[in-house]
């Protein structure tokens, strides 16, 4: 009796620690002093801000409306954390398919110990309009500073089934607690789509039928360089509605297909509805794009008069909000505005186009397995030049080439419709063309430990719409300093450009240079032969990787050196040719180095034959760009002879 009293008081015990130490969620308003008086996250030191809890409660009302309760409340720890009292929430307003309600926000401060409360004005709650079916509520918190607490709760109202909201466990912040809890009725069936790699916390059916799971600790998503966006790579669960099976009645598929997603579009009236309207003055455009002999004249022609006429309202969308003739008169649309209109010319002039909707980088990778248009925010032209060919028109961007794939929807899926033929299917968009830089450098070496010299740089395909955006954008002085990349021993006294207006050939700008190679003395002249190219710095510094590398493209750099050496001095140390790759032979770098009758010949290549690489791939990939970098920054010394 004894014992066995003795192990119930254990379990007890256990249980007490156990119930201490996991995270959970609390009411609203009600909140753990030892929260206001923490410093730093525990399991992640460095962070800025930290969720303490969010919670998602989702579940069906009498009508079949899905109702999502959301209550957060983070942790504000230094002033760099304070921009997470600035809160956006995005929804389907426009139609009113879905509407916000019960907004609550306040902040928490610790006054002279005691926990206080200052509930956010209403009047300070916003509503903006994004674009026609897109809305947002905004609202800053206010006296927040490092040690706050700010919370907030809400409830959005969707009568659409189909929009099951997703739930993303990961944010770019650290997370203590997230949990989910779903209640679906029993007539309707959702496949879960969980990317979850650490063990959930919560994992249970509940009594009321309901599913809770949840994740505790959960490690932010840094920023990191050629990342894809933030959701492709936090852990989530994504919903999609597969039946709806009433009692007594048959079961009805209501996965969507993409031959349904296609056919809802097309029947749209803020997209189909708008690909065949005319605009002013198409008569005149379309007469001179049809006296062109080839499509690709056509095409050029068309694609530079919208880019031209338009002006991007710097919104991306599937759809119209004004209809395109309203937008053509204004001069101005949305992304969906500005290629409806150049697809309707197009069409018009005799060109096999077809609509597409696309997701740009930041929006997020396809899934080409859950079929419907939430995936996407852009509509792009989509002409298929042959079997193997095609072209992908976005005429947003200025700088946009038309016979190549923009570089922000690079490596996803994009969903092209043809009614007529009632063909609707999903196509990668990819560029599989290495992107070439070519640097051809040539600098005179002076005695007094100077060079003077002369760069000619060709920049191809997305390297040539890089500089012409940055360029045009920024200015002459500001490309220099771009240049010069915060070296104050490099003096550029002139750049001139070829090819700036003709965007089918390469961009080359030729720049007049002098150098202080500092470190030189009378006796010793230090210097390293990578100059004015664009791998100056390694971006893989980082000895840990969260996240896939996605480059976007396969790229070449190919750096050519040719060095006078001075009078009365001989190569004292150069670099060794050598020869690098990596396991799989998708990266390579190559250096050659030569020395004769006083002139140095240094040549770089760097060949990167993959545009995706996985986080497990990354200790490779660090190792081998630590190794590069050395060499392409290794010096050459010259010797007083």
């Amino acid at each position: 009796m004894h014992k066995t009293f003795t192990l119930l008081l254990l379990c007890l015990a256990l249980s007490a620690a156990n119930a201490q130490t996991t995270p959970t969620t609390q009411p609203y308003g009600k909140i753990d002093i030892a929260d206001l008086q923490m410093k730093t996250c525990d399991f992640e030191k460095d962070a800025n801000a930290e969720v303490l809890f969010n919670k998602s409660n989702v579940y069906f009302n009498s009508n079949y409306d899905i109702v999502t309760e959301i209550h957060k409340r983070v942790k504000i720890f230094n002033d760099n954390g304070k921009d997470h009292a600035n809160v956006r929430i995005e929804y389907y307003g426009g139609d009113r398919s879905e509407y916000i309600s019960g907004i609550q926000a306040q902040t928490i401060n610790l006054n002279n110990g005691v926990a206080e409360i200052i509930k956010i004005d209403k009047k300070q709650i916003f509503t903006e309009t994004i674009d026609r079916s897109r809305s947002a509520t905004v609202f800053s918190f206010p006296n927040v500073k490092p040690g706050s607490v700010i919370e907030y709760k809400y409830s959005i109202v969707s009568n659409n089934i189909g929009n099951f909201p997703d739930w993303y466990f990961q944010t770019s912040i650290p997370t203590r607690y997230s949990e989910l809890t779903t209640n679906t009725p029993d007539i309707l069936y959702y496949k879960n789509l969980e990317s979850v790699h650490q063990p959930y916390a919560v994992n249970k059916n509940n009594r009321d039928g309901s599913i809770t799971k949840a994740l505790a600790n959960v490690a932010s998503i840094p920023d990191e360089p050629f990342m894809s966006s933030l959701e492709d790579n936090c852990q989530r669960i994504l919903f999609q509605l597969m039946t709806i099976r009433p009692i007594g009645q048959r079961i009805t598929s209501f996965s969507d297909s993409w031959t349904k997603v296609g056919e809802t579009l097309m029947e749209s009236v803020s997209f189909g509805g708008q690909l065949n309207h005319k605009i002013n003055g198409e008569e005149a455009l379309i007469a001179k794009a049809k006296e062109l002999k080839t499509d690709d004249d056509k095409i050029a022609y068309l694609f530079n008069e919208v880019k031209t006429n338009m002006k991007w309202s710097e919104y991306y969308s599937k759809y119209s909000d004004d209809g395109i003739s309203k937008a053509w008169d204004k001069k101005s649309g949305n992304s969906g505005e500005i290629n409806m209109i150049l697809y309707h010319l197009l069409k018009k002039a005799g060109v096999k186009v077809y609509p597409m909707i696309t997701s740009t980088r930041k929006n997020g990778r396809v899934n080409p397995g859950y079929p419907n248009y939430y995936q996407f925010n852009n509509t792009v032209a989509y002409v298929p030049v042959d079997s193997a060919k095609y072209y992908v028109l976005d005429a947003t961007n200025k700088y946009n080439i038309y016979n190549q794939v923009p570089a922000n929807i690079l490596n996803s899926f994009g969903f092209y419709m043809d009614k007529d033929k009632k063909v609707y299917d999903i196509t990668f968009l990819q560029n599989i063309k290495p992107v070439r830089q070519v640097v051809m450098l040539n600098g005179v070496i002076k005695a007094d430990g100077k060079m003077t010299g002369t760069a000619e740089v060709s920049n191809f395909a997305y390297n040539r719409v890089n500089v012409v955006t940055k360029y045009k954008k920024d200015g002459e002085k500001k490309f220099i300093d771009y240049l010069v990349n915060d070296d104050n021993n490099l003096k550029i006294s002139s750049v001139k450009f070829d090819g700036m207006d003709v965007d089918t050939l390469p961009l080359t700008h030729k720049v007049a240079f002098d150098l202080d190679l500092t470190g030189s003395d009378g006796d010793y002249i230090y210097f390293n032969p990578n100059m004015l190219s664009s791998v100056k710095i390694n971006p893989f510094l980082s000895e840990n990787r969260y996240t896939d590398i996605d480059f976007g493209y396969r790229s070449n750099y190919s750096i050519n050196c040719t060095f006078k050496v001075p009078a009365g001095f001989k190569v004292d140390v150069l670099p060794k040719s050598v020869s690098m790759a990596m396991s799989d032979k998708t990266m390579v770098f190559r250096r050659v180095a030569i020395e004769q009758e006083g002139t140095i010949v240094i040549r770089f290549n760097i060949d990167q034959k993959k545009s995706i690489y996985f986080k497990e791939d990354y200790p490779e990939i660090h190792e081998f760009y630590k190794k590069m970098y050395e060499m392409l920054n290794e010096q050459i010394v010259l010797k007083k002879s």
